[in-house]
């Protein structure tokens, strides 16, 4: 087992390092902040949306982001054919389902997306991931009330029906793959005020998915690192706006060793070594 600490401030170096290109096709609500968040964890995002160039540009990234936020049946056709291409490429795709179960369109596309791409991880508040799951999840808009089971149980159902990686966040993260289980208590309250911020989590969980082998330890990672960043921030801040400016600040001037006091979670399973023969 490795410390969660220990991947996150590994995996943070890693991205710093090699700078990679992670391709987002996101919530028009949230892009700025999403694109400013990847910069600021040390990666390179491209906003590629039109079907004409989607799977040019995925050939090309080291992760693609999907996000359902503000959707369109053209925008589905994108994130199919992007999909695809990375699939193709062997390029991680993390999905955020945004308010699936809210209307025909959206949980149509995310059907479709888990069914005909090969995505790696999920990342939604419980109600949607509930609704992933199979059960109910009650959702006002796009904003989680709950759901019948725990979250744990909803992180592992997801992981085991989709074949992904399921994280179920709030005030404490779930990360599923079906076999393992990891925790992470990192994060604020003050990011449920802030428009966007589910959607900043997803792509910095894209950056950590751009550099890693173990998918379930790069979705705990940055989902660690994305929480302690709004912890930082909070202490500086006093209110949603001004949170929202500290939170870019904060996962900018987070170093690799910081982590190393500041997560709280893990630790991390490895997954087993193949049986040789």
């Amino acid at each position: 087992m490795k410390e969660l600490a220990e991947v996150a401030e590994q995996l943070l170096d890693r991205i710093r390092g090699l700078r990679p290109l992670v391709h987002h096709i996101t919530n028009a609500v949230s892009v700025n902040d999403v694109a400013n968040a990847t910069l600021a964890a040390g990666a390179l995002p491209v906003m590629a949306h039109a079907r004409e160039e989607v799977e040019e540009v995925a050939a090309t990234a080291s992760a693609l982001a999907l996000n359902l936020g503000t959707l369109t049946p053209r925008r589905v056709e994108a994130m199919l054919l992007a999909g695809r291409r990375a699939a193709e490429r062997g390029v991680p795709v993390v999905l955020d389902p945004v308010g699936v179960g809210l209307s025909g369109l959206r949980t149509q596309a995310a059907q479709r997306l888990l069914r005909e791409v090969r995505v790696t991880a999920v990342r939604g508040n419980l109600a949607e991931m509930a609704y992933l799951a199979g059960g109910g999840g009650l959702l006002r808009g796009v904003e989680s009330l709950g759901a019948a089971s725990p979250a744990e149980e909803v992180a592992r159902e997801v992981a085991r029906r989709h074949h992904v990686v399921a994280a179920v966040t709030g005030p404490r993260d779930w990360v599923a793959d079906g076999v393992r289980f990891v925790a992470v208590d990192n994060g604020h309250p003050w990011l449920k005020r802030v428009a966007g911020a589910g959607c900043m989590a997803t792509g910095v969980v894209a950056c950590f998915l751009a550099v890693a082998d173990d998918p379930l330890a790069a979705t705990a990672a940055a989902l660690a690192y994305f929480g302690y960043a709004a912890e930082r921030a909070a202490r500086q801040a006093s209110g949603p706006a001004s949170f929202r400016v500290a939170l870019l600040d904060q996962l900018a001037r987070l170093e690799p060793e910081d982590l190393r006091a500041g997560v709280r979670g893990g630790p991390v399973e490895l997954p087993a070594a193949p049986q040789g023969g």
